[in-house]
């Protein structure tokens, strides 16, 4: 008999960027922005719950990479962390990504970005592969990301 396993796969990226916690979190909550680091198309297509800061919480965007469409909604955000998971389990189930953001300096103008994903692949594709293809093109992000800042003058704010 044929067994097919699936596995939780988890991808951790880790990232310094030349620029406050705050500044971080508002670019990254800035959805329909977040393709100048990421290789897919992203648009808002439900706004923050009350309250929360912009592109947080209860919002939902949607995501296309190529004919592949899906959509993430923000659990929880707040300056230092970002949560957000798949809604719906396509085309990965069990989908959790959680962003850290750690001030380096006492001035805060150094984070460190720590963003892990967790999430099943589906049966048919091997793990290594599906692991091997998004870790790469998280890590890519995110360098995209810290080039971004580093090319830029920023101001400090709050992500709000």
């Amino acid at each position: 008999m044929n067994y097919l396993v699936r596995f939780m796969i988890t991808i951790e990226v880790t990232q310094k960027i030349s620029a406050p916690v705050e500044q971080v979190c508002q670019v990254l909550l800035d959805h329909p922005q977040l393709e100048r680091f990421f290789n897919a198309k992203v648009k808002t297509i439900k706004m923050q719950n009350e309250g929360e800061l912009l592109g947080g919480k209860g919002a939902i965007r949607q995501v296309s990479i190529g004919k592949i469409v899906f959509e993430e909604e923000i659990i929880s955000a707040s300056d230092e962390h970002i949560c957000y998971r798949i809604v719906g389990n396509w085309p990965v189930s069990d989908h959790q990504g959680d962003i850290q953001l750690t001030p380096l300096d006492v001035g805060n103008r150094t984070t460190q970005l720590d963003y892990v994903i967790n999430f099943n692949g589906p049966k048919w594709l091997p793990s290594f592969l599906l692991k091997f293809f998004v870790g790469s093109d998280i890590s890519k992000a995110m360098k995209k990301l810290a080039q971004h800042f580093a090319s830029e003058h920023y101001s400090t704010g709050k992500c709000a």
